[in-house]
């Protein structure tokens, strides 16, 4: 361990060298040299001057997002003596799992490349071009053959492997209680029980006022609803990202949503932001790639079939696809555990230098993955801000959802925390669905890998994810997925089938959130 100052001193400086390579900084820099001509910098107060000057202007606050930006989305310093891929994942176990799951999504994929006869990428003819330039805003219309592409995995694939997931170190023989192996997952992760959650998630007790509750609080909701509008406007105005994920906790009102998540996400859409949008869809019209097809055939399949997020299927295309060719995602493997997979330039098979990531962000969409972008569709109209929204979202929480690694907000914690929840509060339930061979986990786990999206109506999705920005965390996801197996208990205790509990459970979509959230955890008897 280290010392909290060599930690803090070595955060400052890892948060000061990646602040050095940001377009803020030459703009901080050059307001700085510019303001030296105004009357009011003296040389005698210059450094003090100067920094008036900034933060009157707006810079130091701009200055402030990043730095918040930074500490949430980068690791910790490591120990100088910890090996480099601890940043990615501690558990050696669980990066071995993630390599072999790497190396079978590269083999369905090269497969599907083989089998099809289809490159992994070709620059497009002229023509080709000029016809995608022209319907770039109505994709949706074009209807290619997919019938010969199938999804590289669907999340029951992948479930299939946090299943099989053990700890070499880890004698289960040693359990006194039998109650660690109802569950699906047998990993000895830490998860929070319901009194540490409560303390963690104070602001959605029973007695603070709530956007997504409509029944009478101590506070008349009209009243709270009017008074939160007010302070959100003035977060707003503020502009301070910190204030706005405090503020999200308690849920964004529809009309201050859109900025509020940018806010808390620091995503801006400046002109360099818009120009990168642009150069990325430059990227699209020059070059197809085989990845095209199966976001084609995502969209197709999930979000095109769906009363919420059909309209939206052109944006969805857009966004999606500009995504595959963003290299500046690859910057997140620095603290995923995945690893970005690679191919080689035709006729040099194995040699090295000739390898190149592919696709070019180092993901590799699978069954669903559309849906992490589909319901920002309804807060950002303007493709370049959906963009950098989404490219945000996903690399500070989304990527957790589908790799194998020991975080608090990773999948395999999630999975974890909704059996050890549902086992602890609700056992005759957990050990009935059991014993018909309806595992809550193979039910809850579509919900949790997706988290909610496309099995909510919007709104209360929205609010679910005010709460995943306002806490920083996903776990939120595992307590709800929770709640719905406890709201339904009573028919769950009736069925006699997966098929039958399966049933019980497949429409969400009348759900309240924030209601079942809070029974569960505030007044759940312990």
């Amino acid at each position: 361990m280290m010392d909290e100052g060599t930690e803090l001193s070595l955060t400052i400086a890892q948060i000061v060298q990646r602040l050095k390579a940001t377009n803020l900084h030459s703009q901080i820099e050059r307001q700085a040299k510019e303001c030296l001509h105004r009357p009011e910098i003296q040389l005698e107060s210059l450094k003090e001057d100067v920094r008036n000057f900034l933060k009157a202007s707006g810079w130091e606050r701009k200055l402030q997002n990043a730095v918040y930006r930074e500490l949430h989305v980068q690791p910790l310093p490591r120990h100088p003596a910890a090996p480099p891929e601890h940043a990615k994942e501690p558990l050696a176990y669980m990066r071995k799992a993630q390599v072999n799951w790497e190396k079978r999504i590269l083999k369905s994929l090269n497969s599907m490349c083989t089998e099809l006869g289809v490159p992994l990428a070709r620059k497009r003819p002229a023509v080709e071009q000029k016809e995608l330039t022209n319907k770039w805003n109505e994709m949706g219309t074009d209807e290619p053959d997919l019938s010969r592409f199938r999804p590289v995995y669907a999340p029951k694939d992948f479930l299939e492997v946090l299943i099989s997931l053990r700890n070499p170190n880890h004698d289960s023989s040693e359990e006194a209680s039998a109650k660690s192996h109802w569950g699906l997952i047998q990993v000895p992760l830490h998860d929070r029980d319901i009194p540490q959650m409560r303390e963690a998630y104070s602001e959605l007790s029973l007695t603070t006022g709530q956007l997504g509750i409509d029944d009478h609080t101590h506070v008349p909701p009209d009243l709270f609803e009017s008074e939160h509008i007010l302070i959100g406007k003035k977060v707003v105005n503020e502009q301070d990202s910190a204030a706005a994920q405090q503020y999200s906790r308690q849920g964004c009102p529809t009309g201050l949503r859109a900025d509020l998540w940018a806010l808390v996400l620091n995503s801006t859409n400046e002109p360099e932001d818009v120009m990168h949008y642009e150069q990325l869809k430059a990227g699209v019209i020059h070059h197809d790639l085989l990845v095209d097809n199966l976001i084609y055939k995502d969209v197709k399949l999930t979000a095109s079939n769906d009363d919420y997020y059909f309209v939206f299927e052109d944006f969805l295309y857009q966004v999606l696809l500009c995504f595959s060719r963003d290299t500046a995602v690859l910057e997140h493997f620095s603290y995923n555990s995945a690893t970005p997979p690679k191919s080689y330039i035709q006729g040099k098979v194995g040699v090295e230098e000739f390898a190149v990531v592919y696709p070019p962000n180092g993901v590799i969409p699978f069954h669903g993955f559309s849906m992490y972008v589909a319901p920002l569709c309804f807060l950002y109209n303007e493709p370049s801000k959906l963009y950098s929204v989404f490219r945000e979202m996903y690399v500070r929480y989304f990527f957790r959802l589908h790799s194998v690694s020991s975080s608090t907000s990773g999948i395999v914690s999630l999975c974890l925390q909704f059996e050890r929840l549902l086992q602890t509060h609700l056992p005759q339930l957990f050990y009935h669905l059991r014993e018909i061979g309806a595992q809550p986990l193979r039910i809850a786990f579509k919900w949790m890998v997706r988290a909610f999206s496309g099995y909510l109506s919007t709104d209360q999705l929205l609010l679910l994810w005010d709460r995943i920005l306002g806490y920083d965390s996903l776990e939120i996801v595992a307590v709800l997925a929770a709640a719905v197996f406890a709201f339904r208990a009573e028919n769950l205790m009736e069925v006699t089938s997966l098929t039958s509990a399966e049933a019980v459970l497949a429409d969400l979509s009348t759900l309240k959130v924030m209601p079942l959230i809070q029974i569960f955890l505030f007044a759940t008897v312990i």
